[in-house]
């Protein structure tokens, strides 16, 4: 498995609940691109549409992935299975939760992507996380100086 891209916002701006793999629908040279690391995740988002029609499509909006023709922001399919769209459904329709993607790679030759459903943190969340993180570091680094 080789990451291409990552969301590095995601991880601080979100507090991510539940991840889950999907293929994407791409052209001949967006997937050159992906391949040459030529991809931006930053400010995408998936968004379920046609819900009427059953379990509904999910799409991936606002990635960038470079092309010489065309829209490298154009809106992409996600490839899942119906049981995973309705879940995805059911659980963004509570209140607060998100569709984020969180890594792009690539997995015995085709493009993959991690979405997670996250909910949004607020200033004050994300400072606690900060403090937590650095008293772990500062653990960590407490522990390894005793050896």
């Amino acid at each position: 498995m080789q990451i291409i891209s990552r969301n590095k916002i995601a991880s601080r701006e979100y507090d991510v609940s539940k991840k889950i793999e999907a293929g994407i629908v791409l052209t001949g040279e967006e997937i050159k691109s992906i391949r040459a690391n030529r991809v931006n995740l930053k400010g995408s988002y998936v968004k379920i549409l046609n819900r009427d029609k059953g379990a509904g499509e999910a799409f991936l909006i606002g990635c960038h992935i470079f092309t010489r023709i065309g829209d490298p922001y154009r809106t992409r399919k996600l490839l899942l299975k119906k049981a995973e769209i309705r879940m995805l459904i059911g659980k963004t329709t509570e209140r607060g939760l998100t569709l984020i993607p969180l890594s792009l790679y690539i997995k015995k030759g085709r493009a993959k992507i991690e979405v997670a459903i996250a909910k949004g943190l607020h200033k004050v969340d994300k400072r606690e996380k900060i403090k937590k993180q650095e008293t772990d570091r500062r653990i960590r680094k407490l522990l390894t100086d005793k050896k």
